[in-house]
């Protein structure tokens, strides 16, 4: 299946973000705290940069981990020395709910390029395509997928989002964030998403788009079938 939109790996594992980084549908890398956790990163700066001076050739998002505006600064102009595909993850507010539209307007009219997470709301996608409009290059993540989670229709939102994004600035791409199947991938390119984030696990079942249904029941009887004759099953 032909897409137009940009694939970006999401996650934090060094062996799949450097694999993912090989593989010619992927087109950029993603993490944030939480998935460097998980992955049992301890040296944030190491970590990044240890994947940094493997992957030069594709943008990479790093998240600042601040909740102070002002330390936020410091680590997103940090961050942003470590290499030319960089782009610093900014969330929408601070953990007191703060927003952080001022500073994504300054740092943006600095050169930053942005990556602004954690976006649900249209009044948030409007406030921080207002706040990057005339700045650097940079990307405006809606969380799609967790948007769903509450039994909502993320569609609305996100051609809405992408209209924002196209009347304000030509260097402001919208991306589809918290993927959860690879359905997500077909939605996203068929509204004009610029970028969607995809797990490593799901980023393996791409082959699967497009595919055949009837080769595909044939495949599953298949396995049925083995794996009860397997299991030495009777009745």
């Amino acid at each position: 299946m032909s897409l137009r939109v940009k694939v970006y790996s999401d996650g934090a594992d060094r062996a799949s973000m450097l694999s993912m980084a090989q593989d010619e549908r992927v087109h950029g890398l993603t993490t944030n705290p939480s998935l460097m956790k998980k992955a049992g990163v301890s040296d944030y700066v190491g970590f990044c940069k240890d994947i940094l001076s493997q992957i030069r050739n594709k943008p990479i998002s790093l998240e600042v981990f601040a909740d102070d505006l002002n330390e936020m600064r410091r680590q997103a102009l940090e961050i942003k020395t470590w290499g030319e595909n960089v782009y610093v993850k900014i969330p929408v507010t601070n953990s007191d709910g703060k927003p952080t539209t001022d500073l994504v307007h300054e740092l943006a009219h600095q050169g930053v390029k942005l990556n602004v997470t954690a976006l649900f709301t249209l009044n948030q996608i409007f406030s921080v395509c207002q706040a990057l409009k005339g700045g650097a290059p940079s990307v405006v993540s809606v969380f799609a997928g967790r948007i769903a989670d509450t039994g909502r229709d993320p569609i609305p939102t996100m051609k809405a989002a992408l209209e924002m994004c196209r009347s304000m600035d030509k260097n402001m791409e919208l991306l589809w964030a918290s993927t959860r199947e690879l359905y997500n991938i077909v939605q996203a390119d068929q509204i004009g998403c610029d970028i969607i984030t995809v797990p490593f696990d799901l980023i393996k079942k791409m082959p699967m788009l497009g595919q055949d249904l009837v080769e595909m029941s044939l495949d599953t009887v298949k396995t049925f079938k083995k794996d009860a004759d397997s299991a030495g099953f009777k009745l």
